[in-house]
């Protein structure tokens, strides 16, 4: 006779949230709406029982009184009553880091969105959750609601990956398609961003690159299975990135994207890890050409699945607490801990460190555009420094002409050859009289 006995129901999840912003009241609403079929597919409740935040009068148009209140989210971890603690406090030190070690010495499993905090720490805290029987989570700490750290942990574990590039920044893709859509300067599109809440007062970690630098470091870990190098990542931003650059790519077939890029090669006996970001010439049929406003969108290359392409909002309430809920469901549906709990693609004991690539040797097409003053013998010393770093120029264009002899604009698509020559072109123009400032070099992204 069959059992129809059913299994005694599991406790809540109990859960300490550190941080109210919009994420972290995000998370609340989005319990609050979708509570019942998430506790279906978790196969338990999940109970905020403990929040914590800057400012305890602050309306954030949600009610607190149900939760117990922390003015020092640090103690939230000692609780007897929590099994998980959330963290949406941001910064890679301070309180945020604390509070990660507490939680996970007492052996409770932690949940984030601090891709900085991950980037800079990430690999000491996955060993002390392995150490202590917790689970490490942050889903959310890299490409807001999309799934791309399961997708490469479980999706795509069949596959050795061979390279992992995309969008990773929203406030910089903005600005770059709003540029390309109104034909408007940089600092315009960067106030527009800022007047619509895509960019921070302070854009510098989104502009010059550093977030989507901390989200890269975090992916190539897990893709090729090695520990995290923030160090080692070259970053460079969309500051210097002018309308016209965006005119002249658009007249060859390009769009302008900063992408986040890593691989790995074989030098010198042993295998290298390169990552970097830059702005890049995206062909316009690729498919990151067709990704506008603030969306990220990662692209991963298996040995088997080919290319895989994941895309949607990479912040914001809504898709960053869907994906810190994630998270909770894994847990609340027993991932306890342990060498496999924390998100890489091997347990963390095993992970490597991979030395940097040197890139010289690669070879590919480059977009070089050159400030310099409208006179006699400037073009020539340009071109002279090409021949000298034998590096074949494809397309020369001068952007208008101007008057009174001041600066123009003058650009250039290279012929495939190593990167390494463009690198010694740029060093002979170092002290060029005729730049008025640093050449701007941007590598088309091959399709």
């Amino acid at each position: 006779m069959a059992d129809n006995s059913r299994k005694a129901a599991l406790p809540p999840l109990r859960i300490a949230l550190a941080g109210l912003g919009t994420v972290g009241t995000g998370v609340i609403r989005l319990l609050e709406a979708n509570g019942a079929m998430v506790a279906a597919r978790a196969g338990r409740d999940m109970r905020i029982v403990a929040v914590s935040a800057r400012e305890r009068s602050r309306d954030r148009g949600i009610d607190l009184s149900r939760y117990d209140w922390h003015d020092d989210m640090t103690e939230m971890p000692a609780r007897e009553d929590v099994d998980a603690v959330v963290e949406l406090v941001g910064g890679s030190d301070g309180p945020a880091l604390t509070l990660a070690r507490r939680t996970l010495g007492a052996g409770k499993s932690l949940v984030t969105a601090n891709k900085a905090m991950v980037a800079h720490h990430g690999l000491d805290l996955a060993e002390l959750a392995a150490q202590n029987g917790a689970a490490l989570k942050f889903e959310a700490a890299v490409a807001g609601g999309i799934p791309v750290v399961k997708g490469l942990r479980e999706g795509a574990a069949a596959n050795a990956i061979e390279q992992i590039y995309g969008i990773l920044n929203g406030t910089s893709n903005f600005i770059l398609s709003a540029m390309e859509d109104t034909g408007a300067d940089f600092d315009e599109m960067l106030a527009s961003a800022q007047e619509r809440g895509f960019a921070e007062a302070d854009p510098t970690f989104d502009i010059e690159g550093v977030d989507a630098a901390h989200k890269l470091a975090i992916l190539a870990a897990i893709a090729f299975g090695c520990r995290i190098d923030f160090a080692s990542v070259e970053t460079q931003g969309i500051s210097r990135v002018r309308a016209a650059d965006i005119r002249q790519a658009a007249t060859l077939g390009f769009a302008i994207r900063l992408i986040g890029m890593a691989d790995t090669e074989e030098q010198e006996g042993m295998t290298k890890l390169l990552q970097r970001v830059r702005p890049c010439l995206v062909p316009k049929d690729h498919p990151l050409a067709a990704v506008d406003g603030p969306t990220n969108a990662v692209v991963t290359e298996g040995n088997f699945s080919g290319r895989l392409l994941f895309q949607g909002a990479g912040a914001g309430d809504g898709p960053t607490a869907s994906a810190v809920v994630a998270d909770l469901i894994d847990l609340a549906r027993g991932e306890a801990g342990g060498e496999t709990s924390a998100p890489f693609s091997v347990p963390v004991a095993d992970l490597k460190a991979m030395p940097p690539a040197d890139p010289s040797g690669r070879k590919g097409r480059t977009y070089l555009r050159f400030t310099v003053y409208d006179r006699p013998g400037v073009l020539a010393e340009i071109t002279a420094a090409m021949r000298d770093a034998e590096v074949s120029i494809e397309s020369l264009i001068q952007e208008g002409r101007s008057d009174d002899g001041s600066e123009v604009l003058v650009a250039m698509v290279t012929h495939e050859g190593p990167e390494g020559c463009v690198t010694k072109a740029i060093e002979l123009l170092a002290d060029a009289e005729g730049l008025t400032a640093p050449p701007l070099v941007m590598p088309i992204l091959q399709a």
